[in-house]
């Protein structure tokens, strides 16, 4: 257990850090209201520019999200900001209903939420909400055209916000979690660019268009994780059920109604690929690449590298624990009593 923990942190590039002091998770209550009261982000919509998540947060917020299923779950981050830096301590879990496509905080949730702050200040832990956090099931971390209008609304209200953005099946199938993190731009600032486009991601083509909508409205973050000897112990209890669920599960069958949507899906682009290179043969293009079929073949390939992952992923489980509680007798296999 304690060489799988080793290996999730390595392969999410969680860092220990500040050993001695936990100065991450230190908060100054005075210095947090004097930024509060400065807003240096009112004056550059792109202040902040990365996001510190400890081990513990991520790893409470990844356990949420699986547990959902095709459904989207919501949570709230608590935290301080440093800097241009969001830094991410804790996260809990909200008591809302969602849908395959979207969900929404109810009054009972505001509630909950109030009383949960409330709470922590009373036991002596004074951490603001820093943000929001749901699952995008399959389709990749982004913001749809209401998660920008409810980032939007929180920014508007509740600023410093943050939005961040969990894929559970793509997680599973990956070995790495699929994570984003974002902040939308004030309704009158001219991005220069794509705001989300600072890096190449698979979106099914029903997503799309809202994905394309909406993708100049905000901007994403650059996102590290964290550990201190403070959280150390507290990591190791949730990674006892996280691997638990890990190792009982395989990628192949626990995410096969995604595979199958994927490979749908790829089959999909296959044939608008195929009517693009088509239409440019007939008009004179030659010489470039087609983008269209490039991001094909890139999709083909992610897919292809997920389900090879999860075959050996099944096969070693299968070589270390298939032979479990059997002996060998007189040249015979047999299981123990």
């Amino acid at each position: 257990m304690d060489s799988s923990l080793k290996a999730w942190e390595l392969e999410n590039a969680v860092k220990l850090v500040d050993t001695q002091r936990d100065a991450l998770y230190g908060y100054d209550e005075a210095e947090q209201k004097a930024i509060s009261n400065e807003k240096p982000w009112r004056k550059d919509p792109h202040h902040f520019k990365n996001v510190r998540i400890s081990a513990v947060a991520l790893l409470k917020m990844v356990m949420h999200a699986r547990s959902g299923g095709s459904i989207e779950v919501m949570g709230l981050m608590q935290g301080k900001i440093l800097g241009d830096t969001f830094v991410v301590t804790d996260a809990f879990r909200l008591p809302v209903e969602g849908t395959e496509t979207r969900v929404n905080a109810s009054e009972s949730a505001n509630e909950y939420i109030v009383q949960y702050l409330q709470s922590c200040r009373d036991n002596g832990r004074a951490e603001n909400a820093v943000g929001w956090y749901h699952s995008h099931p399959g389709y990749g971390c982004w913001l749809s055209g209401i998660d920008v209008e409810t980032q939007f609304t929180q920014q508007t209200y509740s600023d410093p916000f943050l939005a961040v953005v969990i894929d559970p099946d793509r997680t599973i199938s990956a070995g790495k979690v699929e994570i984003g993190a974002f902040r939308t731009f004030p309704k009158d600032h001219q991005p220069t660019a794509s705001g989300s486009g600072d890096g190449y991601q698979t979106i099914p083509l029903s997503k799309v268009e809202d994905f394309g909508a909406h993708a100049s409205r905000y901007y994403s973050l650059e996102i590290s994780h964290f550990k201190s000897s403070l959280d150390t112990h507290l990591l190791e209890l949730l990674w006892n059920k996280y691997w638990v669920s890990t190792l009982s599960q395989s990628p192949l069958f626990t995410n096969r109604e995604y595979s199958s949507k994927q490979m749908l899906d790829l089959s999909e682009k296959l044939r608008k690929a195929e009517k693009s290179v088509q239409a440019s043969s007939r008009g004179g293009r030659s010489g470039g690449r087609d983008t269209v079929l490039d991001k094909v073949i890139r999709d083909s390939n992610k897919i292809t590298g997920e389900e090879v992952t999860g075959l050996l992923a099944s096969e070693v489980k299968a070589r270390l624990f298939n032979g479990v509680g059997a002996v060998v007798d007189h040249g015979h296999l047999t299981s123990k009593a």
